[in-house]
């Protein structure tokens, strides 16, 4: 009997222990959450609204201490990718009817409210806040409707929902066109609401089950127009224009740019006027088919390169074989007195180390030499004596490109994702820029005839460069979203602006201009089929010497198979007459049936295409019709406790 007493006095002492607060997890429906969430949303003629949210929470001391924060964006983005900035301000804030401190703060894309002190903590218990604001630029404007699409609740709340109710009050008048409403996390299309009037018949939305944190109540409501003042056209823009200060400052920099440009190449940039072209049968004195090309274009490329190893070839300095795209250039004589002084120059590079020279990857060091070679020479012999380049004009306009991406990015309103997605795409690009010059360099190099091994090169290196194009892609389109598209359109004209001024810039000298006439006149009898139209000016024969004398100046002005069409019935007759005509100069397979063209498109194409790649190191829309979700529309945001 003495132990009952003792085992009774055990037992009570463990139902106290556990009545004691803290000392057991709390029951589902004790642990914090808000208990309900409802918003009176106000809609006036003006096309502002005001919003009163009453938030009843149930307080344990877990994240509600202080109070609760209510988050509410600012920022969105339109369906054209421009930044819009809709009004926020708060006009009372209450905690069970007292007024209740709070302070904002600024988050990413809109405003934090922090209800409740930070050296005054809560104790447990169910607390009805409410928080009241006013917002305007929420409302769509149809083609045949108005519209409020909102986000209620927001789905960002930390917090579990126990029940969610939307009032919408419109102006007197406004009858409702049609409504939605969604529920769930951000983007489903929960259809767990219903619908009701209250005594005054305003439309009632009100959730059929709980939302968990992350869920939220999306509604939307039109009515006819008329009823809510549209903004302006010129009201929309001054909106524009406010809200997206990057593009404004990105226009402003891109008109100061173009202004620049078109000052400096109205200076320097204008070409002197050309003069008549007659047809002449032979070239300038003095120009070999490299410093014609390099003339005309005021530039080097790789062509200039081909139509200078072709002359060379055809005046017995060297000879090319090509078996099946892959080229070959043999050593001829040691030194053919008719070649020009740059191409001297390039027959000691050549051959250097040998005889014999294979254009491909394994011999890039001395291709690579011989080509800058020959750029230096030409640019060193016309340059600032035929044309002018005017690069220097481009210093100052890269200048304010620059000064022009850093002010867009710092009125950005994501400037850490701005600068950082600036400086990412700028390294992205130069990468992708030669990663597009080795796939551009491949497929040139296949010409006009497809070889399977060099096709299945081509094929590898732009399969291996898909991705990192389309994360070129990928990483516009985030910067377009960090400074808005608009403003990203306008730098990507600014970089446009100079890329052509850069060409635009470049001007011929008097003299130089007196010599590209001459080479135009010289193109159009290398290019002109109706030789009818020259006879009158005693052309010279047509011979497969006078062919293979000028066939690298039709390679250099582009007009190589124009050439060789002229040619075609001579060289088949010189081959009927049992005299088989053949470059000496040149061996392979693209000199089958006899036809030059074929010869042309293997030295236009493939020559050029196998000196590239030899030369370079191995290597906002409506939610009311059925088309919204959960998340959409605006106000949305979230909360938490603090």
């Amino acid at each position: 009997m003495k132990s009952l007493p003792r085992r009774l006095f055990i037992i009570f002492a463990l139902l106290g222990l556990t009545a004691l607060p803290g000392l057991q997890p709390p029951a589902f429906g004790q642990t914090e959450r808000i208990l309900r969430f409802h918003s009176r949303l106000v809609v006036h003629r003006d096309g502002t609204m005001t919003v009163t949210e009453t938030i009843t929470v149930n307080c344990a001391q877990q994240e509600i201490r202080r109070g609760i924060v209510r988050e509410f964006p600012t920022t969105y983005r339109d369906r054209f990718g421009n930044t819009v900035k809709v009004g926020f301000e708060v006009k009372e804030v209450r905690r069970d009817g007292q007024e209740e401190p709070y302070h904002i703060q600024t988050a990413k894309n809109g405003k934090k409210v922090y209800i409740g002190q930070k050296e005054v903590y809560l104790p447990p218990g169910i607390y009805t806040y409410i928080l009241t604001y006013f917002t305007d630029r929420q409302l769509g404007y149809f083609q045949d409707f108005d519209e409020l699409y909102w986000n209620v609740t927001g789905n960002g709340w930390t917090l579990p929902i126990d029940h969610a109710e939307a009032v919408v009050v419109l102006p007197e008048g406004a009858d409702i066109l049609r409504y939605a409403a969604y529920t769930g996390p951000m983007g489903a299309k929960g259809q767990d609401f219903r619908v009701s009037y209250d005594p005054r018949g305003n439309l009632v939305f009100a959730t059929t089950r709980g939302l968990a944190p992350r869920e939220g109540l999306t509604i939307a409501v039109a009515w006819p127009k008329g009823v809510v003042r549209e903004p302006s056209a010129k009201e929309k823009t001054t909106y524009l224009l406010k809200d997206n200060l990057s593009l404004v400052l990105g226009l402003v920099w891109l008109a100061l740019i173009l202004l620049y440009y078109l000052v400096a190449w109205s200076r320097v940039g204008r070409d002197p006027e050309a003069g008549p072209i007659i047809p002449l049968f032979e070239p300038p004195p003095g120009f070999s088919p490299a410093a014609a090309r390099f003339l005309m274009r005021m530039g080097f490329d790789n062509k200039t390169f081909a139509a200078a190893v072709v002359d060379m070839a055809v005046k017995g300095a060297l000879t090319i074989e090509e078996n099946n795209g892959d080229f070959t250039l043999r050593k001829g004589e040691s030194n053919p007195a008719a070649l020009f002084p740059e191409e001297h120059q390039l027959a000691r590079k050549l051959f250097s180390h040998g005889s014999a020279l294979e254009m491909n990857n394994t011999n890039h060091t001395i291709l690579q030499s011989a080509r800058e070679a020959l750029k230096a020479i030409l640019n060193r012999e016309l340059n600032k004596i035929y044309f002018f380049t005017n690069s220097e004009y481009l210093v100052p306009g890269l200048v304010l490109t620059a000064l022009a991406l850093g002010s867009v990015i710092l009125a950005a309103p994501w400037k850490a994702e701005s600068a950082f997605s600036s400086v990412w795409l700028s390294i992205w690009s130069v990468g992708c820029y030669f990663l597009a010059l080795q796939v551009y360099r491949r497929w040139q190099a296949i010409g006009t005839g497809f070889r399977l091994g060099k096709g299945l090169a081509a094929l590898g290196i732009t399969l291996f460069s898909l991705p990192f194009f389309l994360g070129l892609i990928a990483g516009t389109y985030l910067f377009g979203q960090a400074v808005s598209l608009g403003a990203a359109f306008v730098l990507i004209s600014i970089g446009l602006s100079n890329a052509v001024f850069f060409h635009l810039l470049k001007a011929p000298t008097l003299q130089g201009r007196r010599i590209m006439d001459q080479i135009e006149g010289f193109k159009l009898y290398l290019s002109v089929a109706e030789q009818d139209r020259l006879e009158v000016l005693h052309p010279p024969d047509k011979t497969p010497e006078i062919f293979e004398k000028y066939l690298p100046y039709a390679l250099a002005l582009d007009v190589e198979n124009e050439w060789c069409a002229q040619f075609a019935e001579v060289l088949a007759r010189a081959q009927v007459d049992g005299r088989p005509y053949s470059p000496v100069w040149y061996r392979g397979s693209s000199w089958e049936g006899f036809r030059a063209s074929s010869l042309a498109d293997s030295l236009g194409s493939n020559l050029a295409g196998a000196i590239a790649s030899a030369s370079s190191p191995p290597g906002t829309a409506s939610g009311s019709g059925g088309g919204g979700s959960s998340g959409g529309g605006g106000g949305g945001g979230g909360g938490s406790g603090w």
